[in-house]
């Protein structure tokens, strides 16, 4: 189900934070005090892959999360980019494949702060790491705002 906001959002347990993308998902996962947040390896999306949205729900059953938070890409401006449709498209379909609690939370700068959390970094390896390191800013900027819900 799709959440507003996090006022009916649990207060404990897992959650998984989502940078999507087109050829790789970031991900992190929180403990279950919600206190940590651990950027796991990106999801990478097989080529002709279909549905982006069963990966996630099969990560997070394997996490045993008990929500989810997807980051949502807006121009600084609050404006919407076709990305920002797919990212919609994305959580409709997950919320469809998993009974969790969703939130959608704007993701703006996400990846200039996980870049500067990395520090330097060969490309290879900023390739492979920051859309994981993205979900981690998503979902440690998430954990904040549920503890002042």
């Amino acid at each position: 189900m799709i959440l507003a906001d996090f006022k009916a959002f649990p207060r404990a347990g897992r959650i998984v934070g989502v940078d999507w993308g087109l050829r790789r998902i970031g991900v992190a996962v929180s403990d279950p005090s919600q206190e940590f947040v651990f950027a796991r390896d990106a999801i990478v999306l097989p080529r002709n892959a279909v549905n982006h949205a069963e990966l996630v729900a099969n990560f997070a059953q394997e996490e045993g999360a008990t929500a989810i938070v997807v980051g949502l890409p807006v121009y600084n401006d609050g404006g919407e980019s076709e990305t920002t449709k797919q990212v919609r498209d994305f959580v409709n379909t997950l919320s469809q494949q998993i009974e969790l609690p969703i939130v959608l939370i704007e993701e703006n700068l996400t990846s200039v702060s996980a870049q500067e959390s990395m520090g330097l970094v060969r490309v290879r390896d900023l390739k492979q790491k920051l859309d994981s390191e993205s979900a981690r800013v998503i979902l440690e900027n998430a954990i904040a705002l549920i503890k002042r819900a």
